[in-house]
């Protein structure tokens, strides 16, 4: 059972995979693999957007912590002036907590600085390629449309694309049916004429004997209606000429009187 659980679902993948081969155009695909490609450029130019901003957070709050030791400082040192022991040792420990977290800022800083300079060179190398992919792409879509075009033409000449083949198939279709009812009609003809056949269009009762002696009477019609056309036409004032002799020459009687 295993075995043909197996067989039937790489029998599915197998025809899934045809189908999807048959429908992919891969034009389409190199179009969404570039969109999947800016979007992630997108993102990575975000991230170090991101990481910028909190640099230049860092770098604000380390000039304000330093703005705020030298003033510490400086309030230690007139607290001395004065004679305030206690408010300069005061001063001077808010200015050692203030100086702590500067030091740990200036590291945060400087972590940060590395891993902006990280992502931009990163970002650099995925505009390169995403560019480089663009170009190709174009390339590739230019050549698959080419590609495409050519084909059609080619079946459409050929007459193997289905469109084509089915007009072919049809024009096939019509000219066999056509010598089939040409041959029919010669071979109906030939067994009319032989008698095989009969005219189902003569009246009942008529044969072959009956046709032929038709037709002779039909002749003989013929013929009497010509006879009485020649007799109705007017007689000719001048007789024909006899052959061999010429039109100038007189009647005999009178070269014998000459």
């Amino acid at each position: 059972m295993t075995s043909i659980a197996h067989r039937i679902a790489a029998l599915f993948r197998t025809k899934a995979n045809k189908a999807l081969d048959k429908a992919e155009d891969p034009r389409e695909v190199l179009d969404y693999s570039y969109a999947q490609q800016q979007e992630m450029l997108q993102k990575v130019r975000r991230g170090v957007a991101d990481v910028a901003t909190s640099r230049k957070r860092i770098e604000v709050q380390i000039n304000q912590l330093q703005q705020s030791s030298g003033k510490l400082e400086g309030q230690a040192q007139r607290a001395l002036a004065a004679g305030r022991e206690d408010l300069a040792r005061e001063a001077l420990s808010r200015r050692t907590a203030v100086v702590s977290q500067l030091t740990d800022l200036q590291t945060q800083q400087a972590s940060v600085q590395v891993e902006e300079e990280k992502l931009t060179l990163a970002s650099q190398r995925l505009q390169a390629k995403v560019d480089t992919f663009r170009t190709s792409k174009e390339t590739i879509k230019a050549r698959y449309t080419a590609a495409e075009a050519q084909t059609r033409i080619t079946e459409a000449v050929t007459g193997i694309g289905e469109e084509m083949g089915d007009v072919g198939l049809a024009m096939q279709r019509a000219e066999d049916k056509t010598e089939q009812m040409q041959a029919r009609a010669g071979a109906l003809d030939e067994l009319l004429a032989s008698g095989a056949l009969e005219d189902a269009t003569l009246p009942a009762g008529r044969d072959d004997i009956q046709a032929e002696l038709e037709r002779v009477t039909a002749g003989e019609d013929v013929d009497r209606e010509l006879a009485r056309m020649k007799a109705q036409l007017p007689p000719s004032a001048t007789p024909p000429a006899v052959e061999g002799k010429s039109a100038d020459q007189g009647p005999p009687d009178q070269e014998a009187t000459s």
